[in-house]
């Protein structure tokens, strides 16, 4: 027993309420166990018990032993003057409170505690792996809009962060997340660097000659100071000399990682095509948040980077001819990673549902995402048929089966009691 399952038992009444007795023998009724309290104070508020023939409202304080009232000295401590019960697992001492005790030991199934057990225990790729094919497709449905809803408020959290910053510039503020996700999780930092020390007003000005804004990217990055032999590399330098001195820039200090990477994701590749994305557009957020279509959103992103790129990988190193084109894959994941949860954060910055209606639909017409976890969720039968899917799965294991929070979990919580 522990103190997370033992508030869980009392919080869903998953005990033996009949015929209940406290410590000192007295007839005792549980109205309403009261609200789990996630501040100071005791565990549950506003609950309602009746003893013998007297109705008690108040607070409940839950503990695995009866002594731990004393450990935890809440007998000096204001926060406790209104506690009615004193609700334990073991009843080890008499501390002779002005308010009853329960002792809950022998009203707890045994059953519940053994399910409990084996999914603490289990080293499975999730806890209830063997189980989770048996939930209704009711409770699974619900708990994952939950879980999607979770996710995206825990994305906007950082987001509303970042408009602090700006100063509620959500241009500036979506540059930033766009060129983290160009970056893809190896150079994700880097990029995001790249693109805090080049505001939207510097690209704005230079965002109509591509070569331009390569040298303010690829300048920033710290990719041009070599020495260069190929006649566009080192116009970009050139360029680039030109900004940093009046723009008065300095290069980020984080390295640009290539190993063990597809070329295609190679940093060169990818500044090239967020180069190419600045130069068709503008005011880029503004015309996706104003954009009805997942279709045309679709049509603004898909880019390839200038003709230099078709023969290289790397600058100054010829390969052979291939349009570096974004692709589906790598648009579908600017789309679920950034695009659609700075409009759910704007929406709800602005309390405004339209725009968090439209982030929520374009997710369900997202393809599934495809990795470990959805992989693993998917042999398990647990259906991954669109990227809401498969955001509500990676939430599911990240937050909840990796971290055993299976009482905090709608599928854990009906297998315990089922």
């Amino acid at each position: 027993m522990n103190e997370k399952l033992f508030q869980y038992i009392w919080q869903f009444r998953h005990f033996n309420f009949n015929e209940l007795t406290t410590v000192e023998n007295e007839p005792l009724q549980i109205f309403h166990p009261g609200t789990l309290n996630t501040n100071q104070g005791p565990d549950f508020l506003d609950a309602k018990i009746k003893m013998g023939n007297t109705i008690w409202a108040g607070s409940i304080e839950l503990h695995l032993r009866s002594s731990d009232w004393k450990n935890h000295k809440h007998s000096g401590d204001r926060n406790y003057n209104n506690v009615i019960l004193h609700v334990v697992w073991q009843d080890d001492i008499d501390l002779q409170l002005p308010f009853p005790t329960l002792e809950l030991q022998s009203k707890i199934p045994k059953l519940l505690l053994t399910k409990y057990d084996e999914l603490m225990n289990t080293n499975a790729f999730i806890a209830c792996q063997n189980t989770i094919h048996t939930i209704e497709p009711f409770i699974w449905n619900s708990w994952k809009d939950r879980l999607l809803a979770e996710r995206l408020h825990d994305k906007a959290q950082r987001i509303f962060e970042y408009i602090q910053i700006n100063n509620n510039h959500w241009e500036e503020t979506f540059w930033w997340l766009l060129a983290r996700n160009f970056g893809i999780k190896v150079n994700s930092d880097a990029f995001e660097k790249i693109a805090q020390s080049i505001s939207i007003n510097i690209l704005a000005k230079h965002k109509n000659q591509i070569h331009q804004t390569e040298a303010l990217l690829f300048g920033q990055a710290g990719l041009l100071e070599n020495d260069l032999t190929e006649a566009y590399p080192k116009m970009l330098q050139k360029e680039y000399l030109f900004c940093k001195s009046k723009y008065k820039l300095t290069p980020i200090k984080i390295p640009l990682h290539f190993l063990r990477m597809r070329p295609s994701n190679f940093p060169t590749v990818r500044l090239a095509q967020l180069a190419m994305l600045i130069h068709n557009s503008t005011h880029l957020f503004g015309q996706i948040r104003d954009t009805k279509s997942l279709k045309d959103v679709k049509k603004l992103l898909n880019v390839t980077a200038n003709d230099y790129w078709h023969y290289h990988y790397m600058l100054d190193e010829t390969s052979a001819f291939k349009e570096k084109n974004l692709g589906t894959q790598m648009i579908n994941n600017i789309l679920i990673n950034t695009i659609v949860p700075v409009l759910f954060a704007y929406g709800q910055y602005h309390k405004e549902q339209q725009y968090k209606d439209k982030a929520l639909q374009w997710m369900e017409e997202i393809a599934a995402e495809k990795n470990e976890i959805t992989k693993g969720f998917t042999a398990l039968t647990i259906t991954n048929n669109n990227a809401l899917d498969s955001q509500a799965l990676i939430q599911l294991k990240n937050k909840y089966c990796d971290l055993k929070r299976c009482l905090e979990c709608s599928v854990g919580n009906k297998l315990m009691t089922t």
